[in-house]
């Protein structure tokens, strides 16, 4: 990282912001770093701050490239800007919302009523979650943590969805993208249909045999994925990989950094923020 201070006066298109003169709580900025890709931030920051920091590392060419920067790290071609206010797709995305979790209920309680999973209610779903993310991902962020859950597993798996395609939003990927990473996020944890409740739900520590069932559920995933028609490429990797872990650390297949797909790594963070931001079974949930 090559981190410098530069009057706001001075920033362009292109720099990477990494940090303000300012805490981030109280900014329109979702995230803490983001690249400047439009004149209505530089706007922003120039009303809030009189210097900042960038990684001038990760600063972008005109030819879109980051000195450095491995092309699988680079952004996508779209540049997305609010369509919509906060308070005014905060209406719209409540209900979308409303209809998401339903839906997510539904099909898990047919999966596990049949054994079948019926992805086409999900996809439909996902599709209008991302066209609210799109509009504006402030609005479903924002739902995530004030809306009343339906069940662990229903808040989960909404959670990770709403994130993944905020993250993917954030990155400039396509729409196609964009709702590949949402319902990869809805069935990152499907296979814990054929995990036995009373491990799911163990209050304390598991054995090391209740630990390796537990851990079954990526490959249960992964068959209920295969067995299922229609599903966009890029599913079955993203599932698979989503706790592999950058040093090796993960399961099922121990990959490390280079054989960790982009989108693989996004669900690894993903996964793990929405759990610890969650109120699980053994653990009190964090901020």
């Amino acid at each position: 990282m090559d981190r410098r201070s530069i009057p706001v006066e001075q920033l362009h298109r292109g720099m990477y912001v990494i940090e303000l003169d300012r805490p981030w709580l109280g900014t329109p900025f979702l995230f803490q770093g983001f690249p400047i890709t439009d004149d209505e931030q530089i706007k922003a920051l120039k009303k809030l701050c009189k210097h900042v920091y960038i990684d001038a590392e990760r600063e972008w060419s005109s030819s879109g490239r980051a000195s450095g920067a491995p092309a699988a790290f680079l952004p996508g071609p779209v540049v997305y800007a609010d369509t919509a206010p906060v308070e005014k797709e905060l209406v719209v995305a409540k209900e979308i919302y409303a209809v998401f979790a339903k839906t997510v209920e539904t099909c898990l309680n047919l999966l596990r009523t049949t054994g079948e999973l019926d992805v086409r209610p999900l996809e439909s779903a996902v599709r209008n979650m991302s066209d609210s993310i799109k509009r504006n991902p402030n609005a479903m962020m924002l739902l995530i943590r004030i809306q009343e859950k339906g069940g662990y597993e229903i808040n989960r798996a909404v959670d990770t969805s709403v994130l993944m395609i905020t993250f993917g939003r954030f990155l400039q990927y396509s729409t196609e993208r964009l709702e590949l990473l949402g319902l990869s996020g809805l069935l990152l944890d499907i296979g814990k249909a054929r995990v036995p409740d009373a491990i799911l739900r163990k209050p304390g520590l598991l054995t090391p045999e209740e630990y390796e069932l537990a851990r079954g559920h990526v490959m249960h995933s992964l068959d209920l994925i295969r067995k299922t028609s229609g599903l966009p490429a890029g599913l079955e990797e993203i599932v698979l990989q989503h706790h592999e872990r950058q040093d090796g650390s993960g399961y099922p297949l121990k990959l490390q950094a280079p054989d960790i797909s982009i989108d693989g790594a996004m669900a690894a963070l993903v996964d793990s923020f929405s759990a610890l931001t969650s109120a699980r079974p053994y653990a009190e949930q964090l901020s």
